[in-house]
């Protein structure tokens, strides 16, 4: 049974980017209790409406495009995480049927000419649809500003957690982040037995910042197993902490699993569009249990790894 009452925390972030130290201070401890009890609140992080509103109108362009156009953008190996994935080609949870959704994944920009022939062998590089200047331009520009975003949230967590207020920041300096682009077809067939849009999973790094239409569809998992609904809410987003948060925090920050239903209602036959802004740390960044997060009757749960190994052996679980 899913409930229809929001009982997500909703944030007020704008007095932690412009006030004095003693509100952002308040609203690091309002961030503490919504990462530590649920894992998922609603910020409003300074990025402006018109970005977002240009993000989703091209993200609607860039899908209607011809199928055989978006599959030459596919991904080029199973862990490049760059380019385009169809329509059930994803299956966030493994025991159900493939995901009805379709995504198109960029990383961080990088110019090859300044990367020297060492480093090019192993480079990963975005996959851009041809004569789509626009598209890119406006990708480039919502990712940066999420980043920054992003950076104000780290300061945030560290507050929260009685740390440095750069010591997440730092470990994220590289922007070693994902935007992926989602959309969710209209149905007009009988879905296969137990296939959603998006399975229930919970998100592999740091946070997550999520983006979405008014059509709705996202669930919440609760510590007490019951589904809640996390709608759209306008000049808000998404933010939730995922899995090697939680293990960084001790489970001070929980990583809370999460799904697109499809819906009950003529929603069905609407597409759906979101936006996800993945954030991991440097793949250099040593992830061990934060001195405030552990004590004597309290021992550190996972022992220490690097950032980019833990992400490997999460891609190596999955795939």
């Amino acid at each position: 049974m899913t409930k229809t009452l929001v009982d997500i925390p909703i944030i007020d972030f704008e007095p932690f980017l412009s006030g004095d130290a003693e509100a952002r201070q308040a609203v690091a401890r309002q961030i503490y209790h919504a990462c530590h009890e649920i894992g998922f609140m609603y910020l409003n992080p300074g990025i402006p409406a018109t970005l977002i509103n240009n993000l989703f109108a091209q993200t609607k362009l860039f899908f209607d495009l011809p199928f055989d156009v978006k599959n030459k953008l596919a991904w080029v190996d199973k862990f490049s995480n760059r380019g385009y994935v169809g329509v059930e080609r994803e299956r966030l949870n493994p025991d159900k049927p493939g995901d009805l959704k379709e995504a198109f994944n960029v990383g961080k920009e990088v110019n090859p000419e300044e990367i020297s022939k060492q480093d090019k062998s192993s480079l990963i590089m975005n996959q851009w649809p041809v004569g789509e200047d626009k598209f890119r331009q406006t990708v480039l520009e919502f990712y940066q500003a999420c980043a920054e975003a992003a950076d104000k949230i780290c300061q945030a967590f560290a507050i929260a957690l009685e740390l440095p207020e750069s010591f997440f920041a730092d470990k994220h300096e590289e922007q070693n982040y994902t935007l992926r682009l989602l959309h969710y077809p209209p149905l007009e067939q009988v879905v296969k037995p137990g296939q959603v849009r998006a399975g229930e999973h919970s998100d592999y790094g740091s946070f997550t910042l999520l983006f979405q239409d008014e059509v709705g569809g996202l669930e919440v998992r609760t510590a007490d197993g019951e589904w809640i609904a996390a709608p759209y809410i306008p000049g808000t987003v998404v933010v939730n902490t995922g899995d090697l948060m939680q293990q960084w925090t001790n489970h001070e920050f929980c990583s809370t699993k999460h799904r697109v239903m499809v819906p009950s209602d003529d929603r069905v036959k609407r597409s759906r569009y979101s936006v996800a802004f993945f954030c991991h740390p440097n793949n250099d960044a040593e992830i061990a249990c934060i001195e405030s997060c552990q004590g004597e009757n309290r021992p550190p749960l996972y022992p220490p790894i690097s950032a980019g190994d833990y992400l490997l052996s999460r891609l190596q679980a999955t795939y």
